[in-house]
């Protein structure tokens, strides 16, 4: 395990000592209706056609993975599966602070994205709201085309089901030095003692070896109980994370609580060294308890040098998603905010299709979501995984559209589905745009339209596709835009895009 990581873990459990209870009032991302006015708010509407002749609207366009529209009549769908990760953003963020340039591989647009509040409205159930907007670039005929999704405001900590948390930390040699392990155990007694009486925690730690240290256990009157086990953690030897993972998901299932919100959290750089560090091997051996009692995993990735692959696609195929923490104000919104959004569920196996008008499109193109495209005859089949989403959450994907020069009319129907996470029956909604409803510019568009594209174009210029996005500007213009953002929406957040574009842009990217 890397040094750099143990501030990081410190200060992320010291936050969640106020987990689910003094983080309290929701941690909503922003509940109002999009500013600008735009159609397409929980319509109901036709769900997409088929595709044309069989073809499938997760076609690859070179190492990207963009689909491409290409003669106007055929592959007119784009589906893929939610994604409410976050972590490839914090991560490079970490890295370019540090006066590094990220890995294109580790840079998915997607997390960028869905890092930043949006201005969706939300839905009174559980499910999703739909909104669908977009802008014209000053590059030929293209635009940018926002589909935005929005589960219901996140509830009060005392309205929540109880949680069932089994906390599966490393603890490997670089914990033992001053001022790391001792102070982790200190927040962690302090988060048992906030926690609520019906909430039960169990601790799994993992190094060479994996050793349930405490079974599930209900609060209440048996706080005790788990400050012990805190106070008798040591630092060992390597990180075999495979084993701490199975031994973490045996120790949910075998505390499984019906009613509560059964939830691995994964703590960890992710730079397995000892036993399986396969992901798909790792998955493999916890099947059962992922598919057969419903135990979903946060994984909460740490360090400088950071296994982002492999904690990727264990959250990605272990019906979870990750963050990246990397200081004190990360490790509270993660704990705050991210975690309790997740402790309930509004939507599993939740799947999005958007079908482009082919009178209007002549090409279009998903940015990121590379990993979680799906193949459109499976958008209406519930085996097929998709995403799992919490109360409190956004999920936004970008695309780039050429626009049939002159054309007029129906653009974009997006359709989402998902099956609800008690009785598993499937639901859908749907919005649509009409090319009338673009603006004329970005500069036109909404503030949260505009930092959405923002940061799409600065993941775009750190992995510097084949195909940039349309009207890219350099990143000396980027930061003027995301400072002049910054102030509008009087968010830290954009802050501190702002921030990482400059950090970018003095290493000459």
């Amino acid at each position: 395990m890397n040094n750099h990581r143990a501030p990081a873990l410190l200060a992320f459990t010291a936050a969640a000592a106020l987990l689910l209870t003094g983080c309290g009032a929701s941690a909503d991302s922003g509940g109002s209706k999009a500013a600008d006015g735009t159609a397409g708010h929980n319509e109901a509407l036709p769900a997409p056609s088929a595709p044309r002749g069989g073809e499938q609207g997760d076609a690859k366009d070179d190492a990207k993975g963009d689909e491409q529209g290409d003669d106007g009549r055929s592959d007119r769908l784009s589906t893929f599966a939610l994604d409410v990760d976050t972590a490839s953003y914090g991560y490079a963020r970490r890295t370019l602070a540090e006066g590094r340039r990220p890995a294109p591989a580790t840079v998915r647009p997607e997390e960028f994205v869905n890092s930043f509040r949006q201005d969706y409205e939300r839905p009174d159930g559980n499910g999703f709201s739909v909104t669908v907007d977009g802008a014209r670039t000053g590059d030929d005929d293209w635009s940018l085309v926002r589909v935005g999704l929005a589960t219901r405001t996140a509830a009060q900590a005392g309205e929540r089901p109880p949680a069932a948390l089994t906390f599966v930390i490393d603890v490997s040699g670089s914990m033992g030095e001053p001022g790391r392990l001792d102070l982790a155990k200190s927040s962690l007694g302090t988060m048992a003692d906030r926690l609520r009486d019906d909430d039960s925690v169990a601790l799994v730690t993992f190094s060479g070896e994996a050793e349930t240290v405490l079974p599930m256990t209900r609060l209440g009157e048996h706080r005790g109980r788990v400050h012990d086990a805190v106070d008798g953690l040591e630092p060992t030897d390597s990180t075999n994370l495979g084993a701490g993972v199975e031994t973490g998901y045996a120790t949910a299932v075998e505390g499984l609580r019906k009613g509560a919100t059964n939830r691995v959290v994964l703590i960890s750089d992710a730079l397995a060294n000892t036993g399986d560090t396969d992901a798909d091997a790792i998955l493999e051996r916890i099947d059962t308890a992922r598919r057969e009692h419903g135990v979903t995993l946060f994984g909460v990735g740490v360090g400088s040098d950071y296994g982002d692959a492999l904690m990727e696609r264990l959250a990605d195929k272990g019906d979870g998603h990750t963050v990246y923490v990397s200081d004190e104000t990360d490790a509270r919104k993660v704990f705050c905010e991210d975690l309790p959004r997740n402790v309930d569920l509004t939507a599993r196996d939740a799947k999005a299709q958007v079908a482009f008008d082919p009178d209007t499109v002549a090409e279009f193109r998903l940015i990121g979501y590379d990993d979680r495209r799906v193949a459109d005859d499976d958008f209406r089949d519930d085996g097929v995984d998709g995403g799992e989403v919490g109360p409190g959450h956004t999920v936004t994907a970008l695309y780039a559209v050429r626009v049939k020069h002159g054309a007029d009319g129906p653009l974009a129907t997006a359709t989402v589905r998902w099956l609800d996470p008690k009785t598993r029956t499937p639901h859908e909604n749907a919005g649509r745009l009409e090319t009338g409803a673009l603006h004329d510019d970005l500069a036109d568009a909404s503030a949260r339209f505009r930092v959405t594209a923002t940061a799409a174009y600065f993941a775009d210029a750190l992995r510097r596709p084949t195909t940039p996005l349309p009207d890219a500007p350099d990143l000396t213009e980027l930061e003027e835009t995301a400072r002049t953002l910054a102030k509008k929406t009087e968010d830290a957040d954009v802050t501190a895009l702002a921030d990482a574009i400059a950090d970018a842009d003095h290493l000459d990217l």
